[in-house]
């Protein structure tokens, strides 16, 4: 059980330390904190993206068609 700090893990995954240290405290990625920093097990791997990108969202908040008042 080998444990890389929060920047050596942020270098191994092209990403910003700022962004781990977010992840961290999301749940998702597990890490121990030793004494006031954060470690992670080497052989961690990088959390799958969240976002839905299948579209099923798309112009969810379009207004419904407004109604032309008759004068």
């Amino acid at each position: 059980m080998a444990l890389i700090s929060v920047k050596e893990y942020a270098a191994k995954h092209g990403q910003d330390g700022g962004r781990v240290r977010l992840l961290i405290s999301q749940g998702r990625i597990p890490a121990i904190k030793v004494g006031n920093q954060w470690c992670i097990e080497e052989g961690t791997p990088w959390p799958a993206d969240m976002r839905v990108k299948s579209g099923a969202y798309r112009n969810w908040r379009k207004k419904p068609d407004e109604k032309q008042s008759e004068t």
